[in-house]
């Protein structure tokens, strides 16, 4: 049961701040507080100091809970970017920066785990910790919020396995992998999200102002946290986060298995599964092209333009990763836009044409999509994109009122401390602002430039031609349902 005077604390470790939510059962925030991380950026370099990570941790509970009166604190977990890792000694120190998701420096070491037969990236956790095992020696594989969990219980404690997924940790096998190329002994324990990890210890409640004994939880990537935060969690659900990039991420039964790794999975508390998958495109691209304009304008004048005289595929950076691995992909263009209105017009569209393959791609890899879909990312706060988007993808749509990390971390928080399933939690938790319903005419607009840019990226060799034939097919069911609908 959950109590009214209870509260659960989230913690999100993001890239520009610490971000700290107080939650009651029933999803009400009652307090909030954050504080501003740095970082060094020099070309495929981005470190943090983790010191900064705990400073920011103490000033944003302070303030979430400063002001709580007659609430108990029952629980917290933590949540940090999926990838991000360091080194530390047998007490839990830093011995080497953290090095951030897009810390790109091991190129050479990621190359060298696929040639092993290891499905990782660039970026991901395990070349970095390779890196740092060469540079720095001897060390303990140490995830983001491992840092701040040691620091709060007193002790080190083990990772998660969502965080430890981007270090190669086999979650269908619940193992470290015997092909890593890393001392057996830097590798920490490993626990499903959700276990209790211990308890806040007297000299981190002094710092925190968190009371000493709250029970500290392992927690989930800054990505699932976002998707508990959206309350997609039965199978079939899908949140799609459209930020700086797109990000979609669902729940199945069972694994949703890629023999091209595009689409990993994520282990749930209860054992089921979160597969999902990142793209380099997304709203970035509006940035990058119109600095300093009103978007809320440039929708109204986008409006005029549906569908755009031009076709993108809105690349936010060099390479693609999810609906097709490309690593030497470049945004491109079919057609000239007419005017600005026209360029934002397509920019907005050919996000959603990504959008819809990446669905595509799901479904032709047989993932569950029956479920409802919510988007959330900054992208979500514009109505006349989100309308689009449901009707270019064909499907109804929903938009939570409160999407932060910070709160699926507060969810997660409240299922370890023994509060119910995360599902109910979640049920309970998540408020829903927004209904989409896809208009069929609309729909039917988008159906020829979405199947010109899939037929563009076949020929480019960048989207394999099975998948491209699939979303053909899909086109097709849609265009026969909207022929045997009353109205047409």
């Amino acid at each position: 049961m959950l109590d009214e005077r209870e509260a659960w604390l989230g913690i999100d470790l993001g890239t520009q701040s610490v971000r700290v939510l107080a939650v009651t059962g029933d999803g009400t925030v009652l307090g909030s507080g954050s504080a501003p991380l740095g970082g060094s950026r020099v070309g495929e370099r981005h470190e943090q100091d983790p010191g900064e990570w705990w400073k920011g941790v103490c000033t944003a509970s302070q303030a979430a809970i400063g002001s709580l009166s007659g609430v108990r604190i029952a629980g917290l977990a933590v949540c940090g970017t999926s990838g991000t890792v360091l080194l530390t000694d047998a007490e839990g120190q830093p011995l080497s920066p953290g090095l951030m998701y897009d810390d790109g420096r091991a190129a050479a070491e990621a190359a060298s785990a696929r040639a092993a037969g290891l499905a990782v990236q660039d970026t991901w956790a395990l070349p970095k910790a390779r890196w740092l095992v060469e540079t720095y020696g001897r060390g303990r594989i140490t995830h983001q919020p491992d840092v701040i969990t040691a620091r709060l219980v007193g002790k080190p404690v083990p990772t998660d396995s969502s965080h430890a997924l981007k270090t190669a940790y086999d979650v269908e096998r619940e193992a470290w992998p015997d092909v890593m190329g890393l001392p057996r002994e830097a590798l920490p324990d490993v626990v499903r999200p959700g276990t209790r990890l211990g308890e806040v210890c007297p000299a981190a409640a002094e710092a925190t102002g968190i009371p000493a004994g709250t029970p500290v939880i392992a927690g989930m990537t800054d990505g699932c946290a976002a998707q508990i935060a959206s309350g997609a969690l039965r199978p079939g659900s899908w949140n799609s986060v459209l930020g700086t990039t797109l990000v979609l991420k669902g729940a199945s039964p069972t694994p949703v298995h890629d023999p091209t790794g595009v689409v990993y999975n994520h282990l749930a508390p209860d054992g089921s599964w979160l597969p999902g998958g990142a793209s380099s495109v997304g709203a970035g691209v509006l940035t990058a092209a119109f600095a300093g304009v009103d978007p809320v304008a440039m929708d109204e004048r986008a409006a005029a333009y549906e569908p755009s005289g031009a076709v993108a595929y809105p690349l936010v950076s060099p390479g693609e990763r999810f609906p097709f691995l490309a690593p030497h992909a470049s945004a491109l263009m079919l057609g000239e836009p007419d005017g600005e209105a026209d360029l934002w017009a397509a920019l907005l569209q050919g996000v959603a044409f990504t959008e819809r393959l990446c669905l595509d791609y799901l479904h032709h890899l047989g993932a569950p999509l029956d479920g409802p879909l919510t988007f959330t990312g900054g992208g979500a706060r514009s109505p006349y994109w989100n309308q689009l988007r449901a009707d270019i993808l064909g499907r109804p749509a929903r938009v939570p009122a409160q999407t932060e990390p910070a709160l699926g971390m507060a969810a997660l928080a409240a299922h370890g401390t023994g509060a119910g399933s995360l599902v109910d939690i979640t049920d309970r938790m998540v408020r829903i602002r927004t209904v989409l319903e896809p208009d069929p005419d609309r729909t039917a607009l988008f159906a020829e430039p979405y199947a010109r840019l899939v037929d563009e990226l076949a020929a480019r060799g960048w989207l394999s031609a099975p998948v491209a034939a699939h979303a053909h097919a899909r086109l097709d069911l849609d265009a026969a349902d909207y022929r045997n609908t009353p109205d047409s």
